[in-house]
C-alpha cells in the first residue's frame, strides 16, 4: 500500500546552485530507486533559518512530495543522516486533507506558470 508523503530539508548555505541541484537529484534517485513516485517538487531557495542551526543563519529549503511504501521512509532518512549538507530535515505521511490541498496548491501554481 503506498502512501502519500512530504519531505523537507533544509542545505547548508555554503553550496552553489549546481550543488544544490545535484543534492536534490542524489535524494531523487534514492527515492525512485526504491519505487517511490514522485509527485511534485519545489525548490524555495535560500531562506533565513529562525534559529542558526550549526553557525549558520541561511539555508537552501526543498521540498518532495512522494507515494512510497513506508520501508522507503527509513532509506531516505538514513540517506539524510549520513550527507553533511542536510542541516535538518522532516519527513510526515499525509493525511487525505493534505493531499487535498498540495493537489490544490500544485493546480494553483502550474495555472499561474501558463498565465
Amino acid at each position: 500500500m503506498l502512501k502519500n508523503y512530504e519531505t523537507v530539508f533544509i542545505l547548508t548555505p555554503v553550496l552553489s546552485d549546481a550543488q544544490m541541484k545535484e543534492t536534490v537529484e542524489k535524494f531523487k534517485a534514492v527515492l525512485t530507486a526504491e519505487g517511490a513516485e514522485i509527485v511534485n517538487e519545489e525548490n524555495w531557495g535560500m531562506k533565513k533559518l529562525a534559529y542558526s542551526i550549526a553557525k549558520k543563519s541561511t539555508g537552501f529549503y526543498s521540498l518532495l512530495q512522494f507515494k512510497a511504501d513506508p520501508s522507503v521512509v527509513a532509506k531516505l532518512e538514513t540517506a539524510y543522516r549520513r550527507d553533511e549538507r542536510v542541516l535538518r530535515f522532516l519527513t510526515f505521511a499525509m493525511d487525505k486533507y493534505a493531499v487535498e490541498y498540495a493537489e490544490k496548491r500544485i493546480s494553483l501554481k502550474s495555472k499561474e506558470k501558463e498565465n
